[in-house]
């Protein structure tokens, strides 16, 4: 990772550290959301949100830095219930135990739901942010985490297992259940920098192909990938009998389809490149097609 990115990273992990604090109830509640908050992973939606906005307004990242974390906490909301065995049922993420084998399944849905509440009380409460900037971003999180995002494409996902999906099911689940955070990161920068309609529009296509590219790959490393890169169960779609790109199309398919969104989203960023400074965009992009876990 380059050193602006790295600077990015450090700003953002230095401010998650300190985003739970104790309550006087005295219980493990917030310990539990921090085992999940703080058990690592690449942290590359809230790093899209800051470098697309220290893309569009250099210097400017502390603007974005609460956005951040509240789309961290929603993110690690949803893995842990998503790891529940009333859903996915795994016991490793990240390489450490699951949350609700360390602390319990009640606990374990509690703290995700206390992460879920967490992440509007971050952005409400920004006061690095106009009110009317506060609210078109809690706006945009609540439609890329609910029932028109991601817990719908969730929804479509587990009503989905044990069928046979076509290709355009297939991309409605991940269009949502994945790729809505990962839009909503770019979104995000884009609102706080009062950027135009036309870059905006070429950000969130960017942000669409990105989404697409991080599920392809990640269905790729489910069959072909190892339970010590991954730091997580392998071959967990098929034992829920889950259609992917790879089961649907093939291995040798996906990798073109993957290559295909691929080149288009490093087709906007040459453009995009005439006015900014996309060299850690590029580097993301890389990243997502190019990872090994």
């Amino acid at each position: 990772m380059n050193q602006s990115l790295n600077k990015l990273l450090a700003t953002f992990n230095d401010a998650l550290d300190h985003s739970i604090e104790k309550s006087q109830l005295h219980t493990q509640l917030e310990e539990s959301m921090i085992y999940s908050l703080k058990a690592g992973g690449k942290r590359v939606r809230p790093l899209l949100l800051l470098a697309t906005l220290d893309m569009l307004q250099p210097k400017s990242e502390d603007k974005g830095l609460n956005t951040a974390i509240a789309l961290e906490m929603i993110h690690t909301y949803s893995l842990i219930h998503d790891d529940l065995p009333a859903m996915d049922d795994d016991n490793l993420r990240r390489g450490k135990p699951t949350n609700h084998k360390v602390y319990g399944e009640w606990l374990a849905i509690l703290a995700g739901d206390a992460l879920l509440t967490k992440a509007f009380e971050y952005i409400s409460n920004d006061t690095t942010l106009s009110a009317e900037t506060r609210i078109q971003l809690v706006s945009a999180l609540s439609l890329a985490s609910g029932h028109q995002g991601m817990v719908g494409g969730q929804t479509l996902d587990m009503q989905s297992e044990s069928k046979a999906v076509d290709l355009s099911t297939l991309e409605q689940i991940h269009m949502h259940k994945t790729g809505a955070l990962i839009r909503f990161a770019i979104e995000a920068a884009t609102i706080i920098a009062h950027v135009d309609n036309d870059i905006q529009k070429q950000l969130i296509t960017f942000a669409n192909h990105l989404g697409i590219i991080f599920q392809i790959k990640d269905d790729l490393l489910d069959l072909f990938g190892t339970t010590e890169a991954l730091g997580k169960q392998t071959g967990s779609d098929d034992m829920n009998d889950k259609s992917t790109y790879v089961t649907l199309l093939g291995r040798e398919k996906a990798e073109s389809i993957l290559a295909q969104h691929v080149e288009e989203a490093e087709q906007i960023l040459s453009t995009l490149s005439q006015t900014y400074n996309t060299e850690n965009l590029d580097y993301l992009l890389k990243l997502f097609y190019q990872r090994q876990n």
